[in-house]
């Protein structure tokens, strides 16, 4: 299991911003995570003294980001990616910081090139589903508006 310094020092995300605690399990299409951050009163998150369940998509984002930085291997440097879209967002509860316990993030990527790459994603806290959705990520705006359509 990757701790929570172990993922500080390969994603982009610092601070009280780096929301996962663990990598539990990855595979070359997969990654599961945990997190305990959202019951923390100083989550950057949290707005009107709450953590909305939207803001689990942020904890998506991070377990993809940590995937995309455990595929790259220690030899190169993880490249930074740009959600584009969230679609098919279901929220199965209205706030995640009354919740006890850790969090459970799950992204799996469905499809993607070198630049952009799809991923499904859920959260879930003691086997309960609280958010589902998919989401696009761009690896590298810049490179978007420099090839040429097929």
């Amino acid at each position: 299991m990757l701790d929570h310094a172990w993922i500080a020092g390969h994603i982009p995300h610092q601070g009280t911003m780096c929301l996962l605690d663990a990598v539990v399990d990855w595979s070359a299409t997969a990654i599961s995570c945990r997190a305990v951050s959202h019951t923390d009163p100083d989550n950057p998150l949290r707005a009107a003294d709450r953590l909305g369940a939207a803001s689990g998509i942020e904890y998506a984002a991070q377990a993809m980001a940590v995937h995309g930085a455990l595929l790259a291997g220690d030899d190169d440097a993880p490249r930074q990616g740009y959600l584009t879209s969230v679609r098919g967002v279901h929220l199965n509860s209205a706030r995640l910081d009354d919740l006890p316990g850790p969090l459970d993030i799950r992204a799996e990527r469905l499809s993607g090139d070198g630049n952009t790459i799809l991923y499904q994603f859920s959260v879930d806290h003691q086997g309960r589903n609280l958010l589902t959705g998919r989401a696009a990520v761009i690896l590298d705006a810049a490179k978007l508006s420099t090839e040429k359509p097929a």
